[in-house]
């Protein structure tokens, strides 16, 4: 039985038990929720969902990085803090709403695949929304040199999740929405790495 990829670039590959039994045919309100969580409005495109959820991603990643530095800026004006205590904080937000994405993305993303009957179905994007959203934490906050940061975190993240290295193709195997979203996580964690090393290089050069 065939594991169905979130993108048409990822080879499929053969995995036991990858059928799963349906839900029953009455939707309830929460079943109608995972699916608008795990597909993000773009899952039921035709050709290449998962590069549209990264995209997805990148633009949750920019509503919370603007909001969490409106919120610190307007805090530092009033409380006279300096441009560490905005940035660090803004950050730990970030990093606050990488942990909660992920964690709702496990459920979403377990609820639609018993919903389609299926392992891992290609319409659910949630995992590439949490792991492109990782792949940007590195960006840094002055706008000449985020743009290309982020640039870099599409970049790596999309052939990160399409190559799976070790050992995001190992936890595919996972139970559920865990084996759905770990693999990406893997892939934002390693797209993050070479990004802030990117970041670091040009700060010498």
């Amino acid at each position: 039985m065939l594991k169905e990829s979130s993108d048409e670039l990822n080879p499929t590959s053969v995995e036991a038990n990858a059928v799963v039994a349906p839900s029953r045919s009455v939707r309830s309100f929460k079943d109608y929720l995972a699916l608008a969580i795990a597909t993000c409005g773009v899952g039921y495109l035709p050709l290449a969902p998962g590069t549209w959820g990264s995209l997805v991603g990148i633009g949750v990643y920019a509503v919370v990085r603007g909001i969490g530095l409106k919120l610190m800026f307007d805090l530092a004006a009033a409380r006279n803090l300096t441009l560490l205590h905005v940035y660090s904080v803004t950050l730990m937000l970030e990093l606050l709403a990488a942990v909660i994405i992920s964690f709702i993305g496990i459920w979403a993303a377990s609820r639609t695949e018993k919903l389609a009957g299926r392992k891992d179905p290609s319409k659910v994007v949630i995992d590439e929304v949490a792991g492109q959203f990782i792949a940007l934490l590195p960006v840094p906050f002055l706008i000449n040199e985020a743009w290309w940061a982020a640039i870099l975190a599409f970049v790596f993240f999309r052939f990160f999740d399409i190559v799976k290295p070790y050992p995001a193709r190992k936890f595919e195997s996972l139970e559920a929405g865990l084996g759905i979203m770990a693999d990406d996580l893997v892939a934002g964690v390693y797209a993050a790495i070479l990004v802030g090393m990117a970041v670091l290089i040009s700060w010498f050069i």
